[in-house]
């Protein structure tokens, strides 16, 4: 594929491309020597399930497996240990060396949900550093310098707030850019929050005599509450491991304007002919699309059948989980406990923003007893049948 073609995929939906014309000279360079451009992503397993967040780097670097190029997903088993400071104001909670492995395990199976696996490479970068020792990694940092570290925004409101900036922290953006220089890769993408990190990247490969990498940032994709960007934290999240249902309700529930960006990162629908849908028909069309590539086709069928027959219609979902109390259980143990919604804070935002009702009456106050059994619906697509 020539050029011109390869950029206008290449160019949908990213931010940022540091810099144009290093890619198309990359690109022609490619062409003319049928040599596969090295495509770099670095993931670390910090949590064990994958989002549609996620997925926005994820199908990105499919389009470039499509062109041909190589894809390299680096899982970050010794730098996820330590942990990204990126946009934190504290530090990360650092994990062992189980926990990370465990993660890192269920990410090759989701992964392959939207990447071509048997094209795929996947790499460990404790394949280098664990073997690392400790003069080489003293010789490692004098390839960058503090002042350029200091100079990152998350560091400088850390430093302005006076809270700490951890050594672990600080060394972080070097081991994420020295994964650029092992696998020696011609472009590597990451979230614009990422900036800082990849931009190191580019450093350590021209001190290391090698070409640098191009730089492309993608945007955050924000979840459901159309505020924060999407996180499990935040119980804003859609996951690719979620039943079709409950990944159907969450995807209704967006609002028209986010509608659109999910359809730019998540999908490669053309962005004319969806502004001339009806935003209903829009949205539920949306849902279809991600429930048949995570779960089948017949899926989204099925629940886009049964959000008309239940919202059109009025009528409450013919199949729905049961919930058994003792009549002591307050409504937010019971979202909890139930799972019907994935986290506390998650329950008490439901709550306070009139969403949650108990055999259709609203429920103001998380510690409202169910005296009776009935029917708990959390949001506009998510029931509990309560048993006592």
């Amino acid at each position: 594929m020539d050029i011109e073609k390869q950029l206008q995929i290449i160019k949908r939906g990213v931010v940022e491309i540091i810099s144009e014309d290093e890619l198309r000279k990359k690109l022609a360079q490619s062409i003319k020597t049928k040599r596969p451009l090295k495509i770099k992503a670095g993931f670390d397993p910090t949590a064990p399930d994958l989002h549609l967040g996620h997925t926005v780097l994820l199908r990105k670097l499919r389009q470039f497996q499509d062109l041909g190029h190589e894809v390299y997903f680096l899982i970050g088993d010794f730098t996820g240990r330590i942990g990204d400071p990126s946009g934190r104001s504290e530090i990360r909670k650092q994990l062992s060396k189980k926990q990370v492995n465990k993660n890192a395990q269920t990410y090759k199976k989701q992964v392959a949900k939207v990447l071509d696996i048997r094209k795929l490479k996947i790499v460990f970068n404790s394949k280098w550093f664990d073997r690392m020792r400790g003069l080489e990694f003293g010789k490692l940092l004098t390839y960058y310098t503090a002042n350029k570290l200091l100079d990152r925004e998350d560091f400088t409101q850390r430093r302005n707030s006076q809270k700490p900036i951890f050594m672990s922290e600080f060394i972080y953006p070097v081991l994420q850019g020295y994964d650029s220089v092992m696998l020696n890769s011609d472009i590597e993408i990451g979230g614009t929050d990422q900036i800082f990190n990849l931009l190191v990247g580019r450093d350590l490969q021209s001190s290391f005599k090698q070409p640098q990498q191009v730089i492309l940032t993608m945007p955050l994709l924000e979840g459901t509450d159309g505020v924060q960007k999407m996180s499990k934290s935040y119980g804003n999240y859609i996951g690719i491991n979620e039943p079709a249902k409950d990944m159907f309700g969450k995807i209704m529930s967006v609002s028209d304007e986010l509608m659109l960006k999910y359809y730019e990162l998540l999908t490669d629908e053309d962005l004319n002919k969806v502004k001339q849908m009806h935003p209903k028909e829009a949205k539920v069309n949306l849902a279809k699309i991600i429930i048949t590539q995570y779960h089948s086709r017949q899926s989204a069928e099925k629940e886009a059948e049964e959000f008309t027959r239940v919202f059109s219609q009025k009528e409450i979902p013919q199949d729905m989980p049961k919930f058994k109390t003792d009549g002591k259980k307050n409504i937010l143990a019971i979202l909890i406990e139930s799972k019907l919604v994935a986290s506390g804070n998650e329950a008490r935002r439901l709550i306070k923003q009139g969403a949650v009702s108990f055999n259709n009456v609203r429920i103001e106050k998380d510690d409202f007893i169910p005296h009776e059994p009935g029917v708990l619906k959390a949001g506009s697509r998510r029931f509990l049948k309560v048993i006592l």
